[in-house]
């Protein structure tokens, strides 16, 4: 039986995401090695920190440092993000630990992603993925510079709770990352024909949290968030 570690992490602004806790990590990657028959020998948690690098968090570090202590291990995630969204990082941790003539080889492992490093079409399908995920945050980051650029020229005013996508911070607009993603995936739904409905529904589905907390996705809310962010040129 093959020996595998886990690695799971939840950021600051995870934490209204639900399906990411650490115990749901720890769980889902449990069975995935149950169903897989790995021997899972430990389980490394980093609570309340970002994707944004892998250098500042010690669990991870302690976790690359069990790889490379024992070349061959497997590391499991629940999803690829968990493990960091920087290109950067991946080109890194791919030459070091999960490409192919690696300097640690080891094998990774995502459960929601079903990637498996082993094999050279796992390993191919890693370098897909990310570089997919990597352009999804930099388009993120143009609609977010775009809609400021555009509520700063305008001087839109709101009253109440603030626009999907942001947030009040001492009167001033600031953006809400996690919700300009969702903002963005409502988007290329309806571009790739999805209704309304239909995209409420798939919202409603995923557990997605409204601005208001326990609220339900609507047709009329996502028709609304769609067709203001076309407007500001998200």
């Amino acid at each position: 039986m093959n020996k595998a570690i886990g690695y799971v992490r939840v950021s600051t602004e995870d934490q209204a995401e639900r399906g990411v806790s650490l115990s749901d990590q720890r769980a889902r990657i449990a069975a995935y090695c149950q169903l897989y028959d790995l021997d899972l020998v430990g389980i490394y948690a980093d609570e309340g920190v970002s994707a944004k690098d892998i250098a500042h968090r010690p669990q991870l570090q302690a976790a690359l440092s069990a790889l490379e202590a024992n070349p061959g291990l497997t590391l499991v995630i629940m999803k690829l993000d968990r493990l960091t969204r920087s290109l950067s990082d991946w080109d890194l941790l791919v030459r070091q630990y999960f490409g192919e003539g690696a300097k640690t080889p080891a094998v990774l492992r995502s459960v929601n992603d079903s990637i498996d490093t082993s094999s050279a079409g796992g390993r191919l399908v890693l370098n897909v993925l990310m570089t997919v995920y990597q352009w999804e945050r930099e388009v993120i980051g143009e609609r977010t510079k775009s809609a400021l650029r555009h509520l700063k020229e305008t001087r839109k005013a709101y009253s109440g709770v603030p626009p999907y996508g942001w947030d009040d911070v001492d009167g001033e607009l600031h953006d809400n990352v996690f919700e300009q993603s969702w903002t963005s995936r409502m988007c290329a739904s309806r571009s790739n024909g999805r209704g309304w409905k239909a995209i409420a529904k798939d919202m409603n589905e995923q557990q997605v949290p409204t601005k208001k907390p326990g609220g339900k996705w609507h047709a009329n809310t996502v028709r609304r968030i769609v067709e203001r962010a076309q407007k500001e040129g998200r």
